[in-house]
């Protein structure tokens, strides 16, 4: 049940993420029809001018105690699924920092 994939030292994360949400939250798996599966992710803002996308990025570099600058979307600026690069995430994977999100 794995929501990430290696990129050489790079992690490329997969999110469903749900805007305008009453807490902020990140955690759990969402599985789609195809049985891809998706890390759960909540955020307060509002889906409009990148709002909730900047706001899942702060809320996994707060999570992960990961630089904000090293989180970048790389799809799903207007969908509710997303995939983000963690630049250098495999020391994240390494130290155990990314199974605080996931469990």
């Amino acid at each position: 049940m794995t929501v990430w994939s290696r990129d050489g030292d790079d992690l490329i994360l997969s999110v469903r993420l749900t805007p305008g949400a009453a807490r902020e939250e990140v955690g759990g798996v969402w599985t789609d029809d195809k049985g891809a599966n998706w890390l759960s992710a909540r955020v307060r803002a509002v889906p409009e001018r990148g709002k909730a996308n900047a706001a899942l990025i702060a809320l996994l570099a707060k999570r992960l105690d990961w630089p904000r600058g090293a989180i970048s979307l790389e799809s799903g600026d207007a969908n509710r699924l997303k995939r983000l690069r963690i630049k250098g995430g495999g020391e994240a994977l390494a130290s155990g920092r990314l199974s605080t999100i996931i469990e």
